[in-house]
């Protein structure tokens, strides 16, 4: 007899055939289920590509990447530091170690150097909210293979049992939750770099699955379980196929039984040749900001710092994107469909340095103004205007509004927009912060000539960029 069967009926030693049936069966159906649950999702890529995205994450457009780790400590050149030193033997990378480590140094021993002493998850918390964005993704376990959380298959190679001895993850998911109205999602790496499993099956072209069914797959669930993320964040195939890391029956699970099966949103990194083709929504590559609109919801992942993710101690200002830049990105991705998830990277001891505290409440004080034109936004039927630089739209078909917003401030006081068609005496033209309506002309051939008005920069309603709302054009 089956366990669970005969735990049953001990449970229910006196209970009729009926009784027994009904209660085995709410014992056994999954929590949260109900009869009219919508049809389950098969291990697929034909199935699960056909899951419609949680429409939370498209109204969303802002999220906040946090690269941290083991890496963070040597914090010179590139969260890839171990790669880079051991594998590749970059010259940079082996003169660091030599100039300031003695012989001997392992990467390991910069784990009981990964303190976080200073990390406090409400702090990050508020500088989170702060900055206007609607999701946060944690690297809850990047290529190196330490995990921020007690991972009951990375023995003492985690923070719970080195280093900081405490569990990341879940100080900041709560502070997120209780503090915060951003979604809190996780970061997971497939492979490890160095991980004997991993390196074994790829000496076996993954013929053998020894590393994703012992260690990768494990933990995936354990995350899904434990914290509960809107957010999953596949990273690092090591160059192997979704079949060798059973990614669509994982996927399968987490759409149909896991905890989050209604709220949680995928990326497309599940697999060699997985990117821009299969997934919840696009990611294609690092940094990516393709300029036009895509058929597929997709998301820009880049960096404040240029050159890294995690955080470098040699980075110099001029290495960090300027808020023009960032809302500039911001811009031009909410304008062709994605979303932007702008990454951080703290210090060991669990500072987010103040460059990027800046660039985060800079954001934040922006979105405050022009918010209505990026949250909730669909694109327009035009995602940038061709005669006028610098002008990108975006549309909300509830409040039947476009938004064109400009990031150059006319020196003639007038800009002129081409592509929106308006009717005089219907169409009115509001600058976002500003309150007051503006006076516009026909333009010919096409398109209108709005009035800006004469403001002081203390009169300005932000900097950086402007939207204005349009109603009544086509």
């Amino acid at each position: 007899m089956a366990p669970g069967l005969a735990s049953a009926r001990r449970a229910f030693p006196r209970w009729p055939p009926l009784a027994l049936a009904l209660a085995l069966a709410l014992l056994l159906w999954p929590p949260g289920s109900s009869a009219r649950r919508a049809a389950r999702f098969d291990p697929t890529w034909e199935s699960l590509d056909a899951r419609p995205l949680p429409a939370w994450f498209d109204q969303a457009k802002v999220g906040i990447f946090i690269h941290w780790g083991v890496f963070s400590v040597p914090a010179f050149g590139s969260e890839w530091f171990w790669w880079y030193w051991q594998k590749e033997k970059r010259p940079q990378f082996v003169n660091f170690m030599n100039d300031n480590y003695s012989p001997g140094f392992n990467y390991e021993d910069f784990g009981p150097q990964f303190t976080a002493k200073f990390f406090n998850a409400n702090q990050w918390a508020e500088i989170l909210q702060a900055s206007g964005a609607k999701y946060v993704v944690l690297t809850s376990k990047h290529h190196e293979g330490f995990t921020l959380w007690g991972s009951e298959n990375s023995w003492n190679w985690n923070a719970v049992d080195v280093g900081p001895k405490r569990d990341i993850v879940r100080e900041l998911e709560m502070a997120i939750r209780k503090r915060t109205d951003l979604r809190f999602g996780l970061y997971y790496s497939l492979f490890e770099w160095f991980h004997p499993y991993f390196l074994q099956d790829e000496s076996t072209f993954f013929s053998t699955r020894q590393f994703p069914f012992s260690k990768a797959l494990p933990e995936l669930y354990e995350l899904v379980n434990r914290y509960q993320p809107d957010v999953l964040w596949s990273d690092g195939d090591g160059g192997a196929t979704d079949q060798y890391w059973n990614s669509t029956g994982f996927l399968a699970w987490l759409y149909n039984d896991s905890p989050v099966r209604d709220t949680v949103v995928t990326n497309d990194r599940w697999g060699a040749g997985c990117m821009c083709k299969h997934g919840g929504y696009y990611t294609c590559s690092d940094r990516y900001n393709p300029g036009h609109l895509l058929p597929h919801k997709w998301e820009n992942c880049m960096t404040i710092d240029k050159s890294s993710w995690g955080y470098r101690k040699e980075a110099w200002i001029g290495d960090y994107l300027t808020i023009e830049e960032l809302v500039k990105q911001l811009v031009e991705t909410v304008a062709c469909g994605g979303n932007l998830l702008m990454n951080i990277g703290p210090t060991s001891d669990g500072i987010i340095s103040v460059i990027f505290e800046e660039r985060l409440r800079q954001m934040g004080s922006w979105l405050k103004v022009n918010g209505k034109a990026i949250y909730e936004t669909s694109p327009w039927r035009s995602q940038n205007d061709t005669l006028t630089p610098e002008v990108w739209y975006t549309a909300n078909s509830k409040e039947k509004s476009v938004y064109a917003i400009f990031l150059r401030w006319p020196t003639s006081g007038q800009l002129f927009l081409g592509q929106p068609k308006a009717s005089v005496g219907a169409t009115k033209v509001n600058l976002l912060g500003h309150g007051q309506p503006l006076n516009w002309t026909l333009a010919k051939p096409s398109g209108i000539m709005v009035e800006l008005p004469q403001l002081s920069i203390d009169e300005m309603p932000c900097e950086w960029g402007w939207a204005l709302a349009l109603t009544n054009v086509t």
